[in-house]
């Protein structure tokens, strides 16, 4: 279904709103240049990054477009990149034009002490991009930026009105459990994600993920408190309280770009994944032409994701990676890639039902209970890795 551009959808039965659900996230691309060059940057697929380096729209355009499509939703936007704290004044006032509006940011942490108090105090969740320990950080990011983050995330936590969430890139076979556990000690929370790179997924590189995925699931269930692994989290959540795996995603993807996720480029078109954006076919609205359809990516017959046993918990994770693998047919992206990330969500879901969730679940105290069952995090992530 096409959008019907200047102004919105013609309303009747048979069409799908281009928004499922009572929840919308405008992911903001404040810029997409960065003051790092980390080495896997998925924007640098296409020659995005650096491509735009200053919104064009106006906010008044992007106050019609909300005014337009997204009445009657509830809506947090996330401010995002290249680096999105760059661009800090165009921060402020999105944030002051929006006060009911959710907050949150994502941000490599370089330029967190930068950010003042009310910002700090406004935003939900900062999702903080970090590779793991020290060596394997710096080796991705530059020298010096692990420490460089981990002060600045230490020099702001106070201030924070929400929560600090280390957003961990998996790429390196060395990554181990230790600099993993690690990052609970500075963070409130912690995401992986599975790189999606070439040469990443050699036999002996999965072995030693594996490992590690075993201990953190050990972890997680020797735990007399919440071990706070968003992935684990959401496993587990989906295990023993099913309905909260598809009632949020009108029983799509977790990572909501089937269904709610709007990722605005700073020359205001909009696209559901910001790993796809060089992609034209992918374009879903435009905030100038004030229009909007669904996002493009939906589940297709090509995909196998309904006879996996991982379905169930995973719901189609990720929908970057299963076009591409599946209905683009890039063999060799799928095999090297998306078929070694899908065995090691499965590898994740049967580690997890070796320790009983359902009977961990009824054992713990409510406030554990409560937390699993209602974490905000889950909102701003991909809940699976």
């Amino acid at each position: 279904m096409g959008g019907v551009r200047g102004g919105a959808l013609k309303s009747n039965r048979h069409e799908v709103p281009a928004i499922l659900g009572n929840r919308v996230e405008l992911q903001l691309l404040t810029t997409l240049r960065c003051n790092l060059k980390c080495s896997y940057c998925s924007l640098g697929v296409g020659d995005v990054l650096g491509s735009q380096r200053n919104v064009t729209y106006s906010l008044d355009a992007l106050d019609r477009f909300i005014a337009t499509h997204l009445a009657g939703h509830e809506i947090y936007v996330t401010f995002y990149g290249g680096e999105p704290t760059l661009k800090l004044d165009l921060m402020k006032a999105v944030m002051k034009r929006h006060p009911r509006f959710r907050f949150q940011l994502q941000t490599n942490g370089t330029l967190l002490d930068s950010l003042p108090d009310w910002v700090l105090g406004r935003l939900s969740n900062i999702l903080v991009s970090i590779d793991g320990g020290e060596k394997i950080t710096d080796g991705y990011r530059g020298r010096g930026i692990y420490r460089r983050v981990l002060k600045n995330v230490n020099a702001i936590r106070e201030r924070v009105g929400g929560t600090l969430t280390a957003r961990v890139t998996w790429s390196s076979a060395d990554t181990s459990f230790e600099e993993l556990d690690q990052l609970t000690q500075d963070f409130d929370y912690v995401y992986f994600q599975f790189v999606a790179q070439d040469g990443a997924y050699a036999a002996e590189a999965v072995a030693k993920k594996r490992e590690v995925i075993a201990r953190l699931v050990r972890a997680f269930f020797s735990s007399e408190t919440l071990y706070p692994f968003i992935p684990l989290m959401g496993t587990v959540r989906n295990k023993v309280l099913p309905a909260l795996a598809t009632e949020p995603y009108a029983g799509m993807t977790q990572c909501r770009a089937s269904t709610h996720l709007l990722n605005v480029m700073p020359d205001g078109k909009i696209y559901p994944c910001p790993d796809l954006m060089y992609l034209p076919e992918m374009m879903q609205g435009d905030v100038v032409g004030n229009w909007l359809k669904p996002s493009p990516l939906q589940p297709h017959p090509d995909m196998p994701c309904a006879r996996c046993a991982a379905f169930a918990f995973c719901r189609r994770n990720c929908m970057k990676n299963l076009p591409l693998a599946y209905v683009k047919g890039d063999a060799r992206y799928r095999e090297d890639v998306v078929e070694p990330i899908c065995d090691l969500v499965r590898f994740l879901g049967e580690e997890v039902d070796r320790h009983d969730p359902h009977a961990w679940f009824a054992r713990m105290p409510l406030s554990v209970r409560e937390q699993l069952a209602g974490c905000a995090v889950y909102e701003y992530v991909e809940v699976m890795p």
